[in-house]
């Protein structure tokens, strides 16, 4: 059975007959009157019991605990007093130590101290010492002290020092249930010890729960020690204990007083080569105790002998009777010792021991006598003995003072304190993981895979990592390759552990040390099915998109990235532009992993460039065709920029200097999706950096803008093989340069010189291109430049001279003021009003109204097909305004009345006359005069502005007439709607007609008129009036003839299928 504390059982029982055997030995006396000398006799019972239960323990732990419980019973029976007869009655109910007790009799210390000798375990000893009362144990070391001084036997000193040494290396908290019960029943009992006999076995002693660091109590221990040693260092005569004696003696000064070092523990190297230097020893000395031991247990114990418990210091007296105990001996032994450590080769533990702690303890005097606060006579003395130690060190060999261990048991001992994790294993761990000598044998590779818990840490895995790269470039054979496979399958386990700021981390730390191709740059094992689970990993992401799914995702695209980023981050930009819907979670996954915004320097310290946006331009900017892709990549981008919650991964400046500035040409194919993706990055608000422009080189880049602007006023004459932005971009060129203006301060620049500078350069560049272009710059120039236009604007506008002047432009000869001016009025909203306000026209001249209608018609037919969307509403605009003060003058031709209409057609005479002005307009650009002038593939943008106005046309007759839906008296008459449909619905088809035969404008003319016939039928249906049926079909029948004079077969077909459905 397991050792209990103080039951009664068949080991208690051997233990009992054991006792039993040795009082009938050494009768007619008793036990408790054994001499010293008598153990010989009655020794060999009691440790041959002892020996015959540990054969029945099942492990070797459990026999040294029975040794333990031994002592322990021993010693209590020795300290607790028998209880008187009268009370047995009672004492068998309550006392825990009673049966055990009476079953062993009486004995005295030298019973004791015999018993711990002959099992040769003098940790048990000071276990239970340092768990009575302060008082107790003093007066039982005390004891101990002067048992060995009497009739002093080598083993009585080899006893001394084992308790010695065993005290400096106790460690607390380290107490088990026999240690644990002993100090409870020795405190239950009470008593005090005999004030007037110190030595004597005290009657009756007084428990005390106090520990042993901290109190006084502690540091009179190491003093009885001292004095113990002082009383027997005459009957040393081994040179190996003569060894021991002193190191112990200068260990207990170095750690115990106020010469111990301060600060920080010894490095993990330092403290790893000493206890493998200490293992190393035990193995090769057959006389030492440990010599026999395996492995594990010596780097235990070793550890122990390296670093000292943390008992409180002796006091300066104390020191100083050290300090001189210490220099006698040196001066006693010293020659002795310095002639035999001299002349040995190979070092034994006890001399190692003494010239380590003799070379530390030098060094520490010698900074304590350097501290100041030392009287006279007291550094006196410390010079001395620092003196001393010097002179005896000198004498001795070099290869007497340290013991270089080889590499594979420094290894092997690395392993064990980590595999058994013993003190200090977690820095082991950071030894283990960079120590190049030791990797990859098998040894290496299991405790990595067994122990993988323990590094679970970024800097091991970093470690580690850097440790299989070295590795793999110094060994390439096939089962170098298969350790490399199998420990890289453990550092990613490990890795995997983490949490996501430390896998960030680790990432940051593989993207310093190997850029963008990470493990794979050197290790082959990675590359190889990398492509597969790479497919697969990405597979199962997009099939699970979702919230839920996303920790999941970013878990397995950090595995990938940690092996290969460039081409992980390469597979989640492609699929995030060629998989609909995945970007958005796709984004997330990137922005989860900040690392990943790294910037790579290659060849160019100077110029770091982001790890992402290359990987963006390598993998996908290419490759957009469809414009499903190109819109997901633009919001992929954006995503990218501003993610939310997290950090941005790229920067605008980045995405700038990547996609937008080398692609601002206009023969060049990506410059329209370049200009989607500076508008995105200008239209992200408070970016953190704010002065991030100023590193995109902002003037060029307006200037690149600006001729862009100018290749517009050539659109179509531009060559037709060469590729230049649609007219449906010009917007997005118009609204980024007014965005990038807005970015632009003053403030970014370094100096207000500076900025004008920049100002004077870009106007001398923008003056070589058309006149429209500065002017858009006006707000943005502010008051430095004056407004630059044709002369002949000046003739029908009246410009103040402060802010405008003149420029001559050979185009622009007499009669072009209005062309000009109405090219102003394209340029912005505020220009436009402006210009509105600023035109002469004398509305009392019927001569000059009807010359100016007319060069209106003709400057807006010129002006029109090099409008973009926004600039024909601005003019429409400009039209209406024109129209409302009457200063144009469009009159409204009865061509396609039948019937003189009797209605109220005044709230509709703007749209009637917008709609006019527009088939004017068609008439002109078809007339024989410009057949010529516009090119074949301007025909469809030109109808396609038309058409979008015709549909805002429409959407206006609706307030003027209210909904079909509102009740008569809250609307005008329907009849009216549906006339100024009839007559839009006849002025498209009369401008579908006049169009050249292969325009390819079918389409939105189709999709107009479509609208017209809705609109017409909603409100035709709403009119409720007794003639209004007859009037729908003579209206019907009139669409219909006009219909059928449509010469495009299929608009004809389309529109007469939609007439017979009116009727129906």
């Amino acid at each position: 059975m397991e050792p209990g504390p103080w039951g009664v059982c068949e080991e208690m029982a051997i233990l009992h007959g054991a006792f039993l055997l040795a009082s009938r030995l050494v009768q007619p006396r008793a036990l408790s009157e054994l001499r010293k000398g008598e153990w010989a006799l009655v020794g060999p019972p009691i440790t041959d019991a002892l020996k015959e239960i540990g054969a029945r323990c099942p492990s070797p732990p459990q026999g040294s605990l029975w040794k333990k419980e031994a002592v322990a019973i021993v010693w209590a029976k020795v300290l607790l007093p028998a209880p008187p007869a009268a009370s047995l009655d009672q004492e068998w109910r309550e006392d825990a130590f009673f049966s055990v007790g009476r079953m062993i009799p009486d004995v005295n210390h030298a019973v004791l101290f015999e018993l711990v000798k002959a099992l040769g375990e003098p940790r048990h000893f000071v276990q239970l010492l340092l768990a009575l009362p302060h008082a107790v144990r003093r007066n039982e070391l005390q004891r101990l002290v002067q048992y060995v001084a009497s009739e002093t036997a080598p083993s009585d000193i080899r006893f001394l020092l084992d308790i010695w040494w065993e005290m400096m290396r106790h460690e607390e908290g380290q107490e088990d249930r026999t240690v644990s019960t002993f100090s409870a029943l020795v405190h239950q009992h009470g008593g005090e010890s005999s004030p007037d006999d110190g030595l004597q076995p005290p009657k009756r002693f007084k428990g005390d729960p106090g520990s042993l660091s901290g109190s006084p109590a502690a540091t009179s221990l190491l003093m009885v020690l001292l004095e113990g040693l002082k009383e027997t260092y005459r009957s040393i005569a081994q040179p190996r204990m003569k060894c021991c004696a002193l190191a112990s003696l200068v260990e207990l000064l170095s750690a115990f007083t106020e010469l111990a070092a301060e600060g920080s523990p010894l490095p993990v190297t330092e403290y790893l080569e000493k206890v493998s230097s200490v293992v190393s020893l035990w193995s090769s000395d057959a006389e030492s105790q440990y010599h026999h031991r395996a492995l594990d247990e010596q780097v235990k114990e070793a550890e122990r002998s390296v670093s000292f418990s943390s008992l409180a210091k002796l006091s300066r007296e104390e020191l100083f009777v050290g300090l001189d105990f210490l220099c006698s001996l040196l001066h006693a032994w010293g020659e002795e010792l310095q002639g035999i450590l001299s002349s040995s080769e190979d070092p034994c533990y006890e001399s190692y021991r003494l010239l380590d702690a003799l070379t530390a303890f030098r060094k520490n005097l010698v900074c304590f006598s350097e501290k100041g606060g030392l009287s006279k006579d007291e550094m006196h003395k410390a010079i001395e003995l620092s003196q001393t130690i010097e002179d005896f060190l000198k004498e001795i060999s070099t290869s007497q003072k340290s013991k270089d261990s080889d590499t594979s048991l420094v290894s092997s001992v690395a392993m064990t304190i980590i595999e058994q994790k013993l003190h200090r294993h977690v820095e082991m761990c950071s030894v283990f993981a960079s120590e190049e000598a030791w990797v990859f044998s098998k040894g290496w590779v299991d405790c990595l895979v067994k122990n993988r818990e323990l590094f679970q840490k970024p800097e091991l895995v970093l470690k580690l990592l850097q440790t299989l790269v070295n590795f793999a470039k110094s060994c390439r054979d096939r089962e170098a390759r298969e350790m490399q496979m199998q420990v890289t399958k453990a550092i990613v386990e490990c890795y995997s552990e983490l949490s996501l700021p430390d896998k960030n981390q680790v990432i940051s730390g593989v993207l310093a040390s190997w850029g963008g191709a990470g493990l794979s740059l050197n290790l082959q094992v990675v590359v190889e099915g990398f492509q597969e689970d790479l497919n697969v990993t990405f597979n199962q992401i997009t099939k699970s998109v979702s919230d839920e799914g996303l920790t999941r995702a970013v878990a397995s695209v950090a595995r990938l990235t940690l092996l290969y980023p460039e081409a992980t981050v390469k597979q989640v930009c492609s699929l995030a532009v060629v998989n609909l819907g995945s970007h958005q979670f796709l984004a997330q996954i990137l922005c989860s992993l900040p690392a990943l915004s790294f910037l790579e320097t290659h060849d160019d310290p100077g110029r770091p460039r982001s790890l992402v946006v290359r990987c963006l331009k390598e993998a996908v900017w290419e490759k957009l065709s469809a414009a499903r892709e190109k819109e997901q990549f633009l919001e992929f981008l954006a995503l990218l920029m501003q993610p939310g919650s997290a950090a941005p991964l790229v920067s605008p400046a980045e995405v700038t200097k990547a996609f937008v500035l080398p692609y601002l040409k206009s023969d060049c194919a990506q410059t329209e999706l370049s200009l989607q993706i500076l508008s995105k990055v200008l239209g992200i608000p408070s970016y953190p950096e704010e002065d991030w422009i100023k590193s995109c080189h902002p003037f060029p880049l307006l200037l690149s803008l600006c001729k862009l602007l100018d290749g517009y006023t050539k659109y179509w004459h531009q060559p037709r093989d060469r590729p230049f932005p649609s007219l449906e971009t010009k917007d997005l060129v118009l609204s980024t340069l007014d965005q990038l203006c807005e970015v632009v301060r003053p403030e970014a620049a370094p100096s207000p010189e500076v900025w004008v500078q920049s100002l004077a350069w870009l106007h001398r560049k923008v003056a070589s291109l058309d006149w429209t272009v500065g002017l858009r710059l006006k707000k943005f120039f502010g008051d430095h430049f004056k407004n630059e236009v044709p002369a002949t604007l000046f003739e029908i506008c009246k410009l103040p001279e402060d802010e405008w002047t003149s420029r001559s432009l050979p185009a622009y000869g007499p009669g072009s003021g209005l062309l000009a001016w109405m090219e102003c009025c394209c340029v912005s909203t505020a220009l436009r009003e402006a210009m509105l306000t600023l035109l002469v026209v004398n509305v009392d001249n019927p001569e000059e109204v009807n010359l100016f209608s007319k060069g209106f018609l003709v400057a807006l037919v010129q002006v029109l097909p090099w409008c973009s969307h926004s600039e024909w509403k601005r003019l429409v605009h400009v039209v209406t305004n024109l129209l409302e003060r009457q200063v144009l003058h469009v009159p409204y031709t009865l061509e396609y009345v039948q019937y003189m209409p009797l209605l109220n057609l005044r709230p509709f005479a703007r749209c009637l006359q917008l709609s006019v002005l527009f088939l004017r307009g068609f008439q002109l650009l078809c007339s024989s005069s410009c057949s010529s002038w516009l090119p074949a593939e301007a025909w469809l943008h030109v109808v396609q502005l038309y058409c979008g106005s015709l549909t805002d046309l429409l959407s206006s007759i609706k307030s003027p007439a209210g909904s079909p839906s509102q009740p008569p008296e809250a609307r005008s008459p329907a009849e009216e709607v549906s006339f100024v449909c009839i007559q839009m619905f006849c002025h498209l088809l009369h401008v579908a007609a006049m169009l050249p035969p292969d325009s390819g404008c079918g389409e939105p003319l189709v999709v107009v008129a479509l609208e017209i016939l809705s609109q017409y039928e909603a409100f035709s249906s709403a009119d409720k009036s007794p003639s209004s049926v007859l009037r729908r079909a003579n209206e019907r029948h009139f669409l219909e003839s006009i219909t059928d004079n449509v010469g495009d077969q299929e608009l004809r077909g389309t529109l007469l299928q939609k007439l017979g459905k009116l009727g129906a």
